[in-house]
């Protein structure tokens, strides 16, 4: 009877495994998630930090290597103990005290992370300035912070200097990270650190420090407007920090990053490798030339990417040795279906994890099944403890479609739907600090029921009949045209397909007298030509007449965010004027199948309505 009860469970999961191959998978992410998240409630009932985390490690690995860079190692005794320096160097200046906000104007260093953790010892929270912004940008991001002392590298000197009248007016401190500074209005700090004790940094400093505040503060990449300030509490440095745990990173992992830490991504792999007594092997900048030399150098197990690196690092010539590495995990997100298979063919079998979420974000998904393509997976065990949706979307009126009670209405199984996941105790939503009227319009209300509210991630994505999801759009990308809604990624993934075009940023462009947005295409060449008549009969072949983009503009680079993401705003603002763009413009034409000159001849005949488009 023992035996027959044994074969038919045998029996039994055999079939589960076999019809739905990934529910082992799924059970196991989530028994693995629920054990972060009790773990994470019981740090917040003792107030125990990233910090308090580092000093444990500190205790009981001192000399493990906690970031390689360059050619130097540094202990996690080693950052301990210039976080100590550095904690005592701001409060002998005068210009920090305990629990004030400073903000960072840093590139990627070790100093930046001693320098936070040294802030953290004081009960501060820090805001992260991406140091590619200037003048106005500067100058908002900082007022948005509350910050009244900025720390800057000493590369960026130039950059502060343009904008120092206006920060000292508003009576915001400069600290140069110099050994001397030539400007008496700014103070140069090294110097500082060279004459500080290392010895330990009394606690009561940060007595005041709950899970609940905010230790950081970071930025959305500003390709919608302005850059706004994301809160992110130690609760939540906690929760992105615990996603290196979710994909089975252990103590003996090497991660490399060369992604900006001012950015979510890049911070969390500095935290995340303390949570793990982990290694980080950090570089400057992102270099698709040295990625592999890099990774061989530092013995890397785990690489993180974003955007269009990975693409980047595909495109390098290939190399006997390209195998030649230890790295066995990747986690990102923005890696195109095509780019994630030339990758895994050529670099070997190395697991990758590509997620969804944002940074001011209160739920992300992970791709734990390796599905190529894929976001993440629908996972109701999951979806009970967090709950989410996926709902139909009006590109034309920009807004969720609801019913006739006033509630939104769930996406079918491959129809492309706006993300949205519940805003509860559980799961909180901070918002962009200093700005009430933009954290209230990520919120929807009466999603599915009376007095609900979910965060609005602005992402269209689709779930298909296995249960995976897959990004499709960006609301605002996604134009319309002819009645139709165009996705700007798939257009751009078809138009790449061409043996000339390098990037290709898709965007739409108002026509007068048209409705809707027709499409655009900003792009960079492989050579030196365009093959006009091949790029069309791609697009011809892969794409609906509605989808096509009627004109071309070709740019020597396309311009991105610090984390890669394309600028639009501009592109569009431009529109298709050959007598105001000074970049080569190119039409549609059906007739002779091929993309013909923008002449200023045939720009007046299509705004007026003579050449139907």
């Amino acid at each position: 009877m023992l035996l027959w009860i044994a074969s038919a469970l045998g029996l039994t999961f055999l079939s589960i495994f076999i019809i739905h191959s990934n529910f082992f998978k799924d059970v196991r992410h989530v028994i693995t998630k629920l054990k972060a998240g009790r773990r994470i409630l019981e740090y917040a009932r003792t107030n125990f930090t990233i910090l308090d985390c580092f000093l444990e490690v500190v205790k009981t690995h001192p000399h493990k290597p906690y970031i390689l860079f360059k050619d130097e190692t540094y202990t996690y005794r080693d950052v301990d103990e210039q976080s100590n320096k550095a904690a005592r160097a701001f409060l002998q200046s005068g210009l920090v005290t305990r629990a004030d906000t400073v903000a960072f104007f840093l590139g990627n260093e070790p100093a930046f992370m001693w320098l936070w953790l040294g802030l953290q010892k004081l009960g501060c929270s820090v805001a992260f300035l991406n140091y590619n912004i200037r003048s106005r940008s500067l100058l908002h991001c900082l007022s948005r912070s509350g910050a009244r002392t900025l720390v800057a590298a000493e590369e960026l000197q130039d950059a502060v200097e343009e904008v120092l009248d206006s920060l000292l007016e508003q009576q915001v401190s400069v600290i140069i990270l110099a050994d001397r500074c030539q400007n008496a209005r700014m103070v140069s700090f090294k110097d500082k650190m060279k004459l500080a004790s290392s010895q330990p940094i009394s606690k009561d400093l940060r007595s005041h420090v709950t899970l609940q505040s905010p230790a950081v503060y970071i930025y959305t990449s500003g390709t919608t407007g302005l850059p706004k300030a994301a809160q992110i509490s130690h609760f939540r440095v906690w929760v992105m920090s615990k996603i290196m745990y979710l994909i089975g990173m252990n103590s003996n992992d090497v991660i490399y990053s060369s992604l900006p830490v001012y950015h979510t991504a890049g911070f969390f792999g500095l935290t995340a490798a303390i949570e793990r007594g982990a290694t980080v092997a950090l570089r400057t900048k992102f270099s698709a030339s040295q990625f592999w030399d890099d990774c061989r150098k530092y013995n890397v197990t785990v690489i993180q990417y974003i955007g269009e690196i990975m693409r980047y690092v595909c495109n390098t010539p290939r190399k006997l040795n390209d195998r030649s590495h230890k790295v066995r995990m990747a986690l990102g997100n923005g890696l195109r279906p095509d780019v994630w298979r030339d990758f895994k063919s050529r670099f070997g079998n190395i697991q990758i994890y590509e997620f969804f979420g944002a940074t001011e974000g209160n739920f992300a998904l992970i791709n734990y099944c390796d599905k190529v393509g894929a976001v993440g997976r629908d996972n109701f065990l999951f979806k009970k403890f967090f709950p989410y949706t996926l709902v139909k979307y009006d590109v034309y009126k920009e807004e969720p479609v609801r019913d006739s009670s006033g509630f939104c209405v769930e996406a079918a199984i491959g129809e492309p739907g706006l993300f949205l996941s519940e805003i509860t105790q559980k799961s909180p939503f901070a918002g962009y600090t200093r700005d009430l009227q933009q954290t209230e319009k990520k919120k929807l209300h009466n999603v599915h029921k009376k007095g609900d509210a979910y965060f609005n991630t602005g992402d269209l994505l689709t779930i298909d009949k296995d249960g995976f999801f897959y990004f499709t759009d960006r609301v605002g990308d996604t134009f319309r045209w002819k009645g139709e809604n165009v996705s700007t990624s798939e257009v751009a993934d078809v138009i790449t397909l061409a043996d000339c075009i390098e990037e290709c940023n898709v965007y739409g462009v108002k026509v007068p007298g048209l409705e809707g947005s027709a499409g655009m295409a900003a792009v960079s060449l492989r050579g030196q030509k365009f093959d006009s008549a091949g790029v069309f009969e791609i697009v011809e072949k892969f794409l609906p007449t509605y989808a096509r983009p009627r004109f071309i503009r070709i740019k020597s680079s396309l311009e991105v965010t610090g984390t890669y993401k394309y600028l639009k705003n501009y592109l569009v603002r431009d529109g298709f004027n050959p007598n105001e763009i000074t970049d080569s413009l190119y039409f549609l034409d059906e007739k002779v199948k091929r993309y013909i000159p923008l002449t200023p001849d045939i720009f007046s005949s299509v705004i007026s309505g003579k050449i139907k488009i």
